[in-house]
């Protein structure tokens, strides 16, 4: 995630850009977040809504699954690789199946305790990708006075639900 913020403050910095507002949406939530807890000066506001970047605990499933696909990976590769893992991880290639697990095995608890930047948190109801009871909440815990608010909609609440969105958006812009 160092590699992304990095990247985002070069670019912030190359357009010259007077500490803009960041809007982020889940993954890009983990960029945001990187970045402001360490080049905080660069932005104003952060919005987040679907933000991701917490590891949770891995029940003893998770954990089972993890022991059984090693071990037919060494005797079985090819077979592990196309029956093992999510849908979007079996289809991504080698080099951006290491990048992967480094991003979401990253927990971001730590960057997000520096974020001083004021701070909207905006999670769908029906998220199911990024709950707002485990991400929002803990998000809004760690990232001291921001504000969080949970709408209608799922993941991808700014889309199903674009003019309430909107209006939350600018008010929370609005108070700046």
């Amino acid at each position: 995630m160092g590699d992304y913020a990095d990247w985002l403050a070069k670019f912030i910095k190359k357009l010259n850009l007077d500490k803009p507002h960041i809007l982020a949406h889940s993954f890009g939530a983990r960029v945001a977040i990187k970045l402001l807890s360490e080049f905080g000066c660069l932005a104003d506001g952060l919005v987040i809504t679907g933000g991701a970047g917490l590891v949770k605990p891995r029940s003893s499933q998770y954990l089972r699954k993890v022991r059984v696909y090693r071990r037919i990976k060494k005797l079985f590769p090819k077979f592990a690789e196309r029956h093992f893992g999510s849908k979007e991880y079996r289809e991504l290639s080698p080099m951006m199946k290491e990048s992967y697990k480094k991003i979401v095995n990253e927990d971001l608890r730590d960057a997000a305790q520096k974020i001083t930047n004021p701070t909207y948190l905006l999670y769908g109801r029906e998220d199911s990708v990024t709950p707002p009871d485990e991400e929002g909440k803990i998000f809004n815990l760690l990232i001291a006075g921001s504000k969080l608010e949970i709408m209608d909609g799922g993941h991808f609440c700014f889309c199903e639900h674009p003019r309430q969105f909107n209006e939350k958006i600018l008010t929370f812009l609005g108070e700046l």
